[in-house]
């Protein structure tokens, strides 16, 4: 080895946002002092991975050389970040020794943290390097054994979870082979199909659980108001099992975005029921938008495709909702630094709930406001009119009667609604198949000219509902649109006035009244 220069190359992986990118582990030996230097722009836990490598390697019973040791992880002039190179180096430097054949080891895509004893252990991000090492024609990747399952939903590539750094060497060196995971991704759909929240479990509201099936069908924004207790929060929580069922690209495109941030569990392959993501109104703007030194996906795009609810939302910061604006109009969220710009999907329907004021009994009959007005005033205040427009449906959630609450449950199952709110969706599936857009609230001013045309009795109402409320031109928009999904769930192709007539009741923040 002394006098000697040699190089050996690893293929690996790394990600910038939701999708991953080749990375050649690039291993030069050369005769001089012992050192180890990693270069190719790595950050701090790339650099530190030299001494588990160093570790893993020895305590795997193998020679870690003496020598001058050159790791280069092209190309150089992306930030590298993560563990994900622990596993490619040590395979590199063993090649580099001529203990691993360098020809089979171009023929996979290598990724995995590295034990001290040489275990590997999982990383983040699994699935998309499975779709890149896919694209690009490699015959299979290792993974660690915890992301095997991940990596395997991935159809056309070969996953083999490994778990210890001795497993790949003896199977590159031709001594054993892995077991290639396996995951029937219908198997997988069918078993995470089953709710345990249900709207038959909602006593009452019957109006609201009408407007959460127009906002469902149509991909609608809503926000309830109502006081304390009036079931606001449960009946949230419960909008994901009126959803249509998830697609496999949906699926697909979610679980990108949480094995990206680690949240994926230990044997979960994919995420195969809409997302609810609910943050705590303490949150800050990059939890909820997503940032950081290397951008990260926030709570907008772990909604993505599901729905992000926000209670309580006059308590989240001014500031906080204002950055709501960008993601809710184009549905992703572009994070600027100074060495990238990153882009997250963040397609999601935004539920809102809010008090009529700070002790919350504003206009209930039944309890007393002591709130003054400048608190009612500064407590609306935080919601401003642009995101107020960005929300198609309002709706007063007001508390359920005491003879309510005694009767038995007869609320409609979920499974019904999402049969009816499915029947809506694919009627505008191929309403807008020509187009960039797949619901009724994604519209524009143009098909909102095209697919929403109404009849005289309809003009006439809506010229009145106008002119008696003071509603805006885009409350207008807002109707038609809602005219339009309330329209789909009856199964027409026409909007009637008794359409226009449901939607107009819909617009209670239009009228007048500021919040309330």
């Amino acid at each position: 080895m002394k006098g000697e220069r040699v190089l050996a190359k690893v293929l690996s992986s790394a990600v910038v946002g939701i999708d991953a990118y080749l990375v050649e582990v690039e291993v030069d030996i050369s005769s001089g002092l012992p050192f180890f230097i990693t270069v190719g722009l790595p950050e701090a836990s790339v650099k530190e991975s030299k001494e588990r490598v160093r570790a893993a390697i020895t305590n795997s019973g193998y020679m870690f050389p003496d020598d001058r040791i050159t790791v280069n992880l092209a190309p150089a002039n992306v930030k590298k970040e993560g563990t994900g190179f622990d596993l490619p180096m040590a395979l590199g430097i063993l090649g580099a020794i001529r203990l691993i054949p360098q020809e089979i080891m171009t023929r996979y895509l290598v990724l995995g943290e590295l034990s001290l004893d040489g275990r590997i252990k999982p990383v983040n991000g699994s699935l998309p390097m499975a779709i890149a090492a896919k694209e690009a024609g490699y015959s299979g990747i290792i993974v660690p054994c915890d992301n095997g399952r991940e990596a395997s939903v991935v159809e056309g590539i070969t996953v083999l979870p490994a778990k210890t750094l001795c497993q790949v060497i003896d199977f590159f060196r031709g001594f054993t082979q892995i077991e290639p995971e396996k995951t029937d991704v219908s198997a997988i759909f069918e078993g995470d199909a089953v709710y345990h929240a249900d709207f038959s479990e909602v006593i009452g509201q019957e109006h609201v659980k009408r407007a959460l099936e127009v906002a469902a069908a149509g991909g609608h924004n809503l926000i309830m108001i109502g006081p304390p207790g009036s079931g606001k929060t449960m009946l949230a929580k419960r909008i994901p099992s009126i959803l249509p069922p998830i697609t496999f690209d949906e699926a697909i495109e979610t679980t990108k975005i949480f094995s990206v941030v680690g949240m994926l569990g230990k044997d979960q392959a994919l995420i195969t029921k809409r997302p609810f993501r609910s943050p705590h109104h303490t949150i800050s703007d990059a939890g909820l938008i997503g940032g950081g030194h290397i951008p990260r996906p926030g709570e907008v795009s772990l909604a993505h495709n599901g729905v992000l609810f926000l209670d309580e939302l006059s308590e989240f910061k001014k500031n906080v909702l204002e950055v709501l604006r960008q993601p809710v109009e184009d549905m992703k969220v572009t994070i600027s630094r100074a060495m990238s710009t990153i882009t997250y999907p963040s397609g999601f329907m935004l539920i809102a709930a809010m008090n009529p004021c700070p002790c919350g009994y504003h206009s209930d009959p039944k309890h007393e406001c002591n709130c003054t007005y400048q608190q009612i005033i500064r407590y609306r205040s935080k919601i401003s009119g642009p995101l107020l427009d960005r929300i198609d449906i309002h709706v007063d959630v007001p508390a359920v009667p005491y003879k309510e609450l005694m009767g038995k449950i007869t609320g409609e199952p979920s499974e019904q609604v999402r049969k009816r709110v499915s029947a809506a969706r694919k009627i505008q599936s191929e309403r807008f198949a020509e187009t960039e857009i797949y619901c009724n609230a994604q519209m524009s001013n143009r098909h909102i000219r095209n697919f929403c045309e109404i009849d005289d009795p309809s003009v006439t109402l809506l010229e009145a509902a106008v002119d008696k409320l003071g509603l805006s031109a885009r409350a207008y928009n807002r109707i038609l649109k809602i005219a339009r999904t309330v329209a789909d769930l009856e199964g027409g192709s026409n909007i009637r006035v008794h359409h226009i007539s449901e939607a107009v009741q819909y617009r209670n923040l239009d009228r007048g009244k500021g919040i309330i």
